[in-house]
């Protein structure tokens, strides 16, 4: 089983999340930065070129060998079908078509959502926001892992496996912790999902689908592009809850590892996020920073002092501690 983690608790502490003091000072410092806020009229472009590349993919793999076809979905369609989810991260935002044009933006991502598989557009926006609101917070943050899931997987081979099983905790956690009513949205959501795969499986075969389903389920776990899921938020250096991660990858995941730089300006298009750092380099560089996502995982699962447990936690008000 490996090495047991040193650690026995989540970090607790008793401080505001970091990022709107840091937005107030640096926005004081350096008010240009407002005018990165918006949307990036690219972004739709590029995105529908993935949604496209993904649907001759299609024709191609549905006579393709199962091991081709997984160490295809691996290689190629799982790593679009990540950058989809990445941008589906975007148009949470509102970064498609601007704040101003809700409408256009839940559309889009219904669009974006397709060779995903399954629906996630608008139960992700749901559940980001209050990630983004509420960070840290033991109770609204269901990007935390639960106390189960840090006692179950404590040791070496068991992080192994944590990783490897993300596209089930991120899919089922938050339907523990915070459970929230379903919208008309998510059901026309899973209507046009289940259209689609139906389409697909109807039209180009079953293994199509499994080509789909299994890229995005094997690009959530042990992954290069999944390093972000741990990178973003798990406790690397002690007091720090979120990290940047300025590697190559950024150029196919949307700048999402430009995290710190995220979360105090969502309303920035992620493909502006570099020039926030540009412009105010000394609230960034100093941080603790990743550079490659797979040292990231790798140290997740080696190092005893990182694991489920390596995380900020906050008492969620009116909770008895």
């Amino acid at each position: 089983m490996g090495q047991h983690v040193s650690r026995t608790d989540f970090e607790w502490v008793y401080t505001e999340e970091p990022h709107a003091s840091r937005r107030k000072i640096i926005l004081e410092k350096y008010p240009q930065i407002t005018k990165l806020f918006g949307y990036d009229p690219k972004f739709k472009w590029v995105v529908t070129g993935m949604v496209l590349v993904q649907f001759i993919s299609m024709f191609f793999v549905k006579d393709l060998s199962y091991p081709m076809l997984f160490l295809l979905a691996y290689c190629f369609g799982g790593v679009i079908n990540h950058s989809l989810m990445l941008a589906i991260h975007e148009i949470a935002h509102n970064l498609a078509f601007g704040h101003s044009r809700p409408r256009a933006n839940r559309l889009f991502g219904y669009f974006a959502n397709l060779p995903i598989g399954i629906p996630v557009s608008v139960s992700f926006k749901k559940y980001h926001l209050i990630h983004h609101r509420y960070q840290g917070d033991e109770k609204l943050d269901t990007d935390l892992p639960t106390l189960l899931e840090a006692k179950l997987f404590c040791t070496t081979f068991g992080k192994l496996c944590w990783l490897g099983l993300q596209p089930f905790f991120y899919a089922f956690r938050p339907l523990v912790v915070y459970p929230l009513a379903p919208t008309v949205m998510e059901f026309i959501n899973l209507a046009i999902q289940l259209t689609f795969d139906g389409l697909v499986w109807y039209f180009l075969g079953g293994k199509v689908l499994v080509y789909l389903l299994c890229g995005s389920a094997m690009a959530m776990g042990l992954h290069p592009v999944a390093g972000h899921f741990i990178s973003e938020h798990y406790m690397y250096r002690k007091g720090h809850e979120t990290y940047s991660y300025y590697g190559p990858l950024n150029w196919i995941t949307f700048n999402v590892g430009y995290h710190n730089e995220h979360h105090d300006f969502p309303a920035v298009p992620g493909s502006r996020l570099p020039e926030v750092k540009r412009i105010a380099p000394e609230f960034y560089e100093n941080l603790p920073q990743h550079n490659s996502w797979v040292s990231v995982l790798y140290d997740f699962v080696m190092d005893p002092d990182i694991g489920p447990y390596a995380r900020i936690k906050r008492k969620h008000r009116g909770l008895s501690s």
